[in-house]
């Protein structure tokens, strides 16, 4: 399936059984009280700590995320006493908070457990620091919820920079991607790419069974951990380029200075595009690998045909004086 149409997975919620299941190793999670609360839904990518509604102020209260209480919230929750102390936590368990994560190990409070039983709400304790529970979770949930689809494409890392190799079946996009790993680069994925915009940035990885995997015809399947070591594979790559190879495009036809570098969109962020063609001859491995560098340049502000075209252009301003 071309970049330009792709069938877009989009993700509204996610369950806290979902949640829980996935990420309780990752996470240290363990649960604290009734499973009821499994059924509750995680309507966004986000977590919060719930410090100013327990000191009574709940005007911008991010009640519709994860609430999690860290070493500020159990200190100031021991000050709070009888009817007060039932008001703050009745407000903090309302109808639309997925469920609580209670790190560093604390001990949970009675009250608190009866309060979350009380309204289905599922608790949770974790051995992790706040703030890395904050940030590993975010990270698996800004995934969870990101725009996705899957495309017919191979995904490299060369040397830090993330290539998504297109083009119809059979142009030799497996062929070049193992050429890459052969001179250094990385695998991520072969044949069937896994995309999704993860905060304005497209990343790529492959579906859990075919990690590390590429297939290449009259050969069949190959391991490429097994042939060059771990080195050879990465788990995921953010997107920098999409070359896609070509058949039917003469080279006479094509772009042979790089002055406007093209750019196509893949689900809604734009990113670098360059046409390759295939032909006999050509060291394909070799120019996705000199694309690859000529792009990290580009990234880092340096723009090699802009330099070429400013000189070109100097000279012809020297020669017209004379």
């Amino acid at each position: 399936m071309g970049l330009e149409k792709l069938n877009v997975k989009k993700v509204d919620k996610i369950s806290v059984a979902r949640f829980y299941e996935t990420n309780r190793s990752s996470l240290a999670l363990r649960l604290q009280n009734s499973p009821l609360g499994m059924a509750r839904n995680i309507r966004q990518p986000a977590l919060n700590r719930p410090g100013l509604a327990l000191a009574g102020y709940f005007g911008y209260f991010a009640h519709e995320r994860i609430q999690v209480f860290g070493a500020a919230e159990m200190a100031y929750l021991s000050t709070l006493r009888g009817e007060e102390r039932r008001e703050r936590l009745a407000q903090v368990c309302s109808d639309d908070v997925p469920c609580l994560i209670f790190s560093r190990n604390a001990e949970v409070p009675h009250d608190v457990l009866a309060m979350a039983d009380a309204n289905s709400i599922s608790v949770f304790s974790t051995s992790l620091p706040t703030m890395t529970l904050m940030n590993r979770a975010t990270i698996i949930l800004e995934n969870e919820f990101a725009d996705s689809s899957t495309v017919h494409a191979c995904a490299v890392d060369v040397r830090g920079v993330g290539i998504l190799i297109t083009g119809v079946s059979g142009i030799g996009k497996s062929e070049i991607a193992l050429g890459l790993v052969e001179r250094g680069a990385a695998l991520v994925a072969d044949d069937a790419v896994r995309i999704r915009n993860r905060s304005g940035k497209i990343i790529a990885c492959a579906p859990n069974l075919c990690k590390g995997y590429i297939e290449i015809r009259g050969i069949g399947i190959m391991n490429v951990t097994t042939l060059y070591g771990y080195k050879a594979m990465r788990h995921e790559v953010a997107v920098d380029l999409v070359i896609n190879l070509t058949k039917d495009e003469p080279i006479r036809m094509m772009d042979r200075l790089g002055l406007s570098p093209k750019k196509i969109s893949v689900l809604g962020v734009e990113v670098d595009r360059l046409n390759l063609p295939v032909a006999p001859g050509r060291d394909m491995s070799r120019l996705v690998e000199v694309a690859a560098m000529s792009q990290y340049l580009r990234n880092s502000g340096v723009d090699i045909a802009a330099q070429f075209n400013n000189a070109l252009h100097n000279e012809i301003a020297r020669n017209s004086k004379n």
